[in-house]
């Protein structure tokens, strides 16, 4: 019987139907991540300058080494260029990377599409630690770089832990305490985020700006620090895709196939934590992004979290790259980027939500 049972498997897993599958996965993947690139080449161009894309690509190719191209451009388009959009266009990039992977994660986790990478408080928690960061000096004495993206990862990263222990009954971390103890405080923080807008004076037009997201002041420096965070807590949480498939069955399945549920729980958690701190302290709350970029390429790739994590960190990179690009060329002045993914993500939202009631009643 088990011997049956191992060649039905084999002959399943060498079946000509799921060699395509793996195929065309892959082949989509390779198309995805050629359209980001010429995207990102693209939104270098757009701006209040315009500049041709021949022009942007002989700029970001002469960056390369050993390549050399003739300049036929002036020194303020290529500092418009490499200093002011690349910048820019990388971050959207990136945080689009860390908020759909995140949101991925904690829906696999959490074994819910309506799940967020904001559902236990990171944006409520970054959301503080940033109003707080705005109504006191600025800027350390002798460094360049604002307070704000430092005190917001570390309100997102404190909160987390705080209702991570507030969940934990023992050794578990039951999903509905921790879901119902991230309300909570959620619900407390925003109250004290209220609180210190109110007091908050001349300040307030940068907080209320920080919270609705924006990369109009992205920098090389923001990009060296969230980058290589992004990357290595997204790739990390890649080596757990098989551990996600299988929770997808249930806990206590998963438990009997061998997974440690509580560990993986954690490990999962303080990653997907880590890398959403590392977007949103930078660029603000930006919202909606990590439901409906995994939802929707679980439409189109399916649920296999080895496809499902790496098509929702190309398809969220593109997505954010696109809004960014509308956010500032919609108006005459930019409009910030969390009403334009809030715009997108709320109707989805109701989708789903009306899809999941009509699919429980």
């Amino acid at each position: 019987m088990v011997s049956s049972e191992s060649a039905g498997i084999k002959e399943k897993i060498n079946s000509p139907t799921l060699a395509v599958k793996w195929r065309t996965r892959l082949i989509s993947m390779g198309i995805l991540l050629g359209g980001l690139l010429l995207l990102a080449a693209f939104a270098t161009t757009i701006g209040s300058v315009k500049i041709p894309l021949g022009t942007t690509f002989g700029i970001l190719l002469d960056k390369l080494p050993f390549i050399n191209i003739d300049q036929t451009w002036s020194d303020s388009t290529a500092t418009i260029i490499s200093q002011i959009r690349l910048p820019r266009v990388i971050l959207a990039g990136v945080v689009g990377i860390a908020l759909s992977v995140a949101g991925a994660t904690y829906q696999g986790l959490f074994r819910n599409p309506l799940a967020d990478p904001y559902l236990i408080g990171v944006a409520q928690g970054a959301a503080l630690g940033a109003a707080v960061g705005f109504v006191i000096p600025t800027v350390f004495p002798g460094l360049e770089f604002s307070i704000v993206p430092i005190f917001a990862a570390l309100g997102a990263l404190i909160t987390v832990l705080i209702v991570y222990t507030l969940a934990r009954v023992g050794a578990a971390i039951p999903v509905t305490t921790l879901i119902l103890a991230g309300v909570a405080v959620g619900s407390l923080l925003m109250a004290l985020v209220s609180y210190v807008i109110t007091i908050s004076g001349d300040k307030i037009q940068g907080i209320v700006f920080w919270m609705m997201g924006s990369f109009s002041l992205s920098q090389w420096s923001e990009v060296q620090i969230a980058l290589p965070v992004v990357i290595t807590g997204s790739a990390f949480i890649f080596l757990f895709a098989r551990s996600l498939n299988i929770i997808q069955l249930g806990e206590d399945q998963a438990k009997q196939l061998g997974v440690d549920v509580e560990k993986l729980k954690l490990l999962l958690l303080t990653a997907a934590t880590l890398i959403t701190a590392a977007a949103v302290s930078f660029v603000g709350i930006i919202g909606f992004v990590g439901i409906i970029i995994p939802h929707a390429v679980r439409l189109i790739w399916g649920a296999d979290y080895r496809f499902l994590l790496p098509f929702s960190a190309l398809v969220g990179a593109i997505f954010l790259i696109t809004t960014d690009i509308i956010s500032r060329t919609i108006a005459p002045s930019e409009i910030p980027i969390g009403i334009i993914t809030a715009l997108c993500g709320a109707p989805f939202f109701l989708y789903l939500l009306r899809k999941r009631t009509q699919v429980l009643f």
